[in-house]
This record gives C-alpha cells, sequence and structure tokens, in this order.
C-alpha cells in the first residue's frame, strides 16, 4: 500500500463500499454531489463515464491529495436510459417495461490521482430479463426495495430471479464497481494488491 495518499470511494452505495472492501485497502467514503440529471452523454456509455468523473472530481476537489474512485451505472433499452426509480411505483413501471426484454446495463468506474488525467474504465453488460407478470413486479419490489437502483433491480440479491441470462465481462460490474478494472487502475497508481 502506498504510504501517502489515502483512496476514497465517492459513492453512498452500500453495494460499492462492500466491493470496494473485498480489496482490503484502507479507503473512506465521501458523498458526491452531483446532479445526475444534469450530466448526459450522447448515449448510455457516455453518460456513465461522464457521471463517474463528474463524482470523482467532484469530491476530489475537497480531497485533493486522495486517490478517488468514482463510479456510475446506467440502463440503456432500445436507446433510453433508465436511472434509478426513486418509487416504488416507478421501479413497477421500470420492471414491466424490461420485462421478457434484454437490456444493457452500463457501468463506469472513474480513478482520479492528483495531477494525471482521470483513468476511466467502462463495461456494457447485457441481460435478459425473463417475462414477468404484475404480480412478480410486485412481489419482487415490496421484497427487495429496487428504488435506488439503476433498472429497478438489485442483481446480487433477490434481483437474479427476474433473470434468464446475464452476459458480463466481470459479474461485479453489475453490482456497480467492476473490481478486475479497479484493481488494475490501482496497482497502476502503485497501490500494493496481489
Amino acid at each position: 500500500m502506498l504510504a501517502g495518499p489515502s483512496l476514497v470511494l465517492a459513492s453512498t452505495s452500500p453495494g460499492r463500499r462492500a466491493l470496494l472492501e473485498r480489496l482490503r485497502l484502507p479507503f473512506e467514503v465521501v458523498a458526491p454531489d452531483v446532479d445526475e440529471a444534469g450530466v448526459l452523454g450522447m448515449d448510455g456509455a457516455s453518460t456513465a463515464r461522464l457521471r463517474a468523473v463528474a463524482k470523482a472530481e467532484d469530491v476530489a476537489r475537497r480531497r485533493p491529495e486522495a486517490h478517488v474512485i468514482g463510479s456510475d451505472q446506467v440502463l440503456e433499452l432500445d436507446g433510453e436510459l433508465f436511472g434509478k426509480p426513486g418509487s416504488s411505483e416507478r421501479a413497477r413501471a421500470q420492471l414491466a417495461r424490461l420485462s421478457g426484454r434484454v437490456h444493457q446495463l452500463i457501468t463506469s468506474v472513474a480513478l482520479l490521482v492528483p495531477g494525471e488525467p482521470p483513468r476511466v474504465h467502462t463495461e456494457v453488460h447485457h441481460l435478459a430479463m425473463r417475462p414477468l407478470d404484475e404480480a412478480a413486479i410486485g412481489r419482487y419490489v415490496d421484497a427487495d426495495a429496487p428504488e435506488h437502483c439503476a433498472g429497478s433491480y438489485r442483481i446480487e440479491g433477490l434481483g437474479i430471479t427476474l433473470f434468464e441470462r446475464v452476459e458480463a465481462m466481470d459479474w461485479t460490474g453489475i453490482v456497480g464497481l467492476p473490481l478486475l478494472a479497479v484493481s488494475e487502475m490501482l496497482r497502476r497508481a502503485g497501490w500494493g494488491l496481489p
């Protein structure tokens, strides 16, 4: 591990925090102050990249000596971007739209190291949701409360039951923080990982 800089996760996501803990590095969590709705790219991938960098940059302004990780996820279906639903009603509506369809879940992670350009990695995952009726959607939303998850599901929990097929480069990227990429970024920045 580096003797000098600290590591900061620019996220309020318990899932991202739990994933980063798996690397057994000391880190802090600082909530970014970014209006995600105001940060849009040309498509899902560019939107996720811009938001991941914006979150990291916001926290880096407050912690300029630190190495800061920002991450974002965007769900894309037929060119339409889905964010966090914010309510159980919207979660039900999103799941009804995804039912029986293949969508893309795009995860982007950015590492900011002082004095260097952002290191950014983006992954596109393809997920095939099984056909769901209104009752199944209601049971899932009531049980897993996915109102703060892109696409209205927690695949690391009961949400796995919603899918027929998942194609991913790195399973942790679907949960919210692709640890294969994060590990490589941190190693290149001088952090002592196995």
